[in-house]
């Protein structure tokens, strides 16, 4: 399978990873040779309820029950996305009250730059540094990291960028702009946080010159760090929130949010001012109600903030420089690119399942599921600092 993996299904990387998987469950995943492999990772922070949550299985089979695919999305009336988007709405702020449904965090950030430009009637974006929003032509266009974006241009043309936590450079956002577009915890750059109010004084800066904010929460979101959406951490409400990854429990989606005024916009002038086939589809929907209502019904959130302080207790170590993120998105950044490697590489030969970030080189992933034990943990982080001991000592 390994052989026809790497010759008929395109690859992202010249060495991928290329375990063969059996099955998963709970923290756990299953190679085809039966060995268990503890998840710190969850799908890139897609699984926040573990492999094969019941609840997440059985509503999918539920649904699958019932009907598939029926109609493009937004003309029928289905029950799963209908009751999907009110309970969103429910946990939102207002003016926050209305979601558009997409197939997956990228497709929502399409929506999203769309709709501001849609709001103000501007061009320019104003992104961050490093900062990551999805891989398709406009959400490539707001990325700001230019090493992976040079052999894709031209790419959508009046994109600035602002360093993440700088306050002066807020002055870039004038009455020209649409919009701002950050990550409310910045992911690819190292699980970076705002700080000093900073999210607080670029909604004030947006405020004075008429401009749409967006966060993306497609990784903090979701109860990763102790609240359902990361910006509840920094006394923020943006006037577009942007959901994906753990929304869907392991199913495909994403979504984005604004007020009704702002949202209704994209029905008229031109009419179907964004449409897609599958958005909303009912089986991921109902996938996705299943998730959002064992995360917000239960002490998930609260305990990831408890399971942080876990981490940080045993991930003490010399070649550890510091631990960033909040909650259970955590990065420990190592001394040097070729430690983290091998943390990550060995890792996996010991049966612990880590990963990388995409601009820092130095940081390990740690996004493990929300379900994930105490004791769960405790194995992880062994792993991780006899790996670290061997490279000490060598």
């Amino acid at each position: 399978m390994k052989n026809d993996f790497l010759k008929y299904q395109a690859q992202t990387s010249p060495f991928p990873l290329a375990m063969e998987i059996s099955h998963a469950k709970g923290s756990y995943i299953y190679d085809t040779d039966n060995n268990a492999f503890l998840d710190f990772v969850s799908g890139v922070s897609a699984t926040p309820l573990g492999h094969n949550h019941p609840k997440v299985v059985n509503a999918i089979k539920d649904q699958l029950d019932k009907y598939m695919h029926v109609m493009v999305y937004g003309e029928y009336v289905q029950k799963a996305p209908v009751e999907l988007c009110k309970l969103i709405a429910e946990h939102l702020p207002n003016p926050l009250d209305k979601t558009y449904l997409t197939n997956s965090g990228t497709e929502a950030i399409e929506g999203a730059l769309k709709l501001t430009k849609r709001i103000t009637g501007r061009s320019e974006i104003i992104a961050a540094k490093k900062a990551y929003h999805g891989n398709t032509m406009g959400s490539m266009s707001v990325m700001g990291y230019e090493e992976r974006k040079q052999a894709f241009r031209p790419l959508l043309p009046g994109i600035r960028y602002i360093e993440f936590n700088n306050e002066e450079d807020l002055l870039r956002i004038t009455d020209k702009t649409a919009g701002v577009i950050l990550e409310t915890i910045q992911g690819g750059a190292g699980f970076i946080e705002p700080q000093n109010d900073y999210l607080t004084k670029v909604r004030k800066r947006c405020d004075e010159v008429g401009a749409v904010l967006i966060l993306d929460e497609i990784q903090p979101g979701i109860g990763r760090t102790g609240k359902l959406f990361g910006f509840d951490n920094y006394n923020c409400i943006p006037d577009i929130v942007v959901m994906g990854k753990g929304l869907g429990g392991g199913m495909p989606i994403g979504a984005f949010t604004a007020s009704t005024a702002h949202m209704d916009l994209l029905m008229d002038n031109p009419k179907m001012g964004h449409i897609t086939t599958f958005g909303g589809h009912p089986v991921i929907a109902a996938a996705a109600l299943a998730t959002l209502k064992e995360i917000t019904e239960t002490n998930l959130m609260t305990e990831a903030l408890e399971k942080e302080q876990l981490f940080r207790k045993l991930l003490v170590h010399p070649l550890i420089t510091e631990v960033r993120g909040k909650g259970l998105m955590l990065a420990p950044i190592m001394q040097s690119v070729d430690i983290a490697n091998t943390v990550i590489l060995k890792s996996q030969e010991a049966g612990l399942i880590l990963f990388w970030l995409l601009f820092e080189g130095r940081a390990v992933r740690i996004t493990p599921p929300l379900t994930i034990s105490n004791e769960e943990i405790m194995k992880g982080c062994s792993i991780i600092i006899s790996i670290l001991d061997d490279i000490l000592e060598s």
